[in-house]
């Protein structure tokens, strides 16, 4: 159900499990997750299946202008590490505006800009008006870039106390924390090579949202904050990471995608390398469909950097298979493809 009483002002407490609220840049939420989908999912023989199957991957190419800007003025490729330094400060100002606030002001701009015939700028204007319209169905309202009850499906049911998780690739380290609430008593080590998504992007994750655990020492249900987890964050490329196989979980959260095929076996090594024997591989990748393709067209300008793919599932489990995993459940939720994997 919905609170009608707002709560900004205080942290929720047990007393406020089962409600969600808008607030002005984000969906809080902790109503519990009604069903297990990927229990639900359909079942695929991963080691039956072949490319002619399942068939290759979309690749996203609608590049964005300061990409396409910037490499007229080098003469070169966008070198992945700026690529990834733009798209991190390009979607955080996604998740640092009021798009209700921002959709008034661009509708403001757009009549005033008319009124003087301004026709070109009008046009942007309203262009702002349809993307804040979407960012605030897609994030705030429909909640499917953080989707925590659907997650939690995802992270459900993994034999783990106290487990120590990595996170590559990690940006805002939501899932992280999320792990955090619903296994607690553990470590989360975050790790993106974009320095700036430490304070930036993790750092301007907002403190007073409420995730939904448990309590270890009761097994009751608990509201959990980020400044309650033991949390570090690890600037560095993964390639350079000294870690041994001492996680319980390596997880990534649309990572694999931005890897051609040649590269793909690397990217799911990095999985394995760092888990101890039994350890659980977590990924997602955005999912193929004529919603998300439609996303990824209008926000072109302040996503699409460096190499993208979207897939379905039977796509994600495939690479694993291939690449010396043993997928133990796949699923879709809201955005994206999530797969629980081991080595083989």
């Amino acid at each position: 159900m919905s609170t009608t009483e707002p709560l900004t002002g205080r942290r929720w407490t047990e007393a406020d499990i089962g409600r969600t609220e808008l607030r002005p840049t984000y969906r809080a939420d902790l109503r519990r997750t009604s069903r297990d989908v990927f229990a639900d999912a359909p079942h695929l023989d991963f080691s039956r299946l072949s490319w002619k199957d399942v068939g290759r991957p979309y690749r996203v190419e609608n590049w964005s202008r300061e990409r396409l800007a910037w490499e007229a003025e080098h003469g070169e490729q966008l070198p992945v590490p700026r690529a990834w330094a733009m798209f991190n400060r390009s979607f955080q100002s996604l998740f640092d505006e009021d798009p209700v606030a921002s959709r008034v002001a661009a509708l403001r701009r757009a009549g005033l800009k008319l009124s003087t015939l301004d026709v070109r700028a009008a046009y942007a204007a309203i262009g702002e008006v349809v993307r804040s319209s979407v960012w605030n169905q897609a994030h705030r309202v429909g909640d499917t870039v953080w989707d925590p009850r659907a997650k939690r499906s995802l992270f459900a049911g993994l034999d783990l106390v106290r487990p120590r998780v990595l996170f590559l690739g990690a940006a805002d380290g939501y899932e992280a924390m999320l792990l955090s609430a619903m296994y607690p008593g553990g470590e989360a080590v975050l790790v993106d090579y974009d320095e700036y998504c430490v304070e930036g992007r993790f750092g301007a994750f907002p403190v007073e949202y409420p995730f939904l655990g448990v309590d270890p020492a009761t097994g009751h249900e608990k509201v959990w904050y980020r400044d309650q987890m033991n949390i570090s964050y690890v600037v560095s490329d993964i390639r350079d990471l000294d870690f041994g196989p001492e996680f319980d979980v390596v997880v990534s959260i649309g990572l694999v995608e931005h890897f051609p095929d040649e590269y793909k076996p690397l990217a799911f090594d990095w999985h394995r390398r760092f888990l101890r024997p039994g350890g659980y591989a977590v990924l997602t990748t955005p999912r193929v469909a004529a919603r998300t393709k439609a996303f990824y067209l209008l926000f072109g300008d302040l996503m699409n950097f460096s190499y993208r793919e979207l897939q379905n599932v039977a796509q994600l489990g495939l690479y694993a298979h291939e690449n010396g995993f043993e997928v133990l459940r796949h699923g879709v939720i809201k955005s994206h493809n999530g797969i629980v994997c081991r080595s083989r």
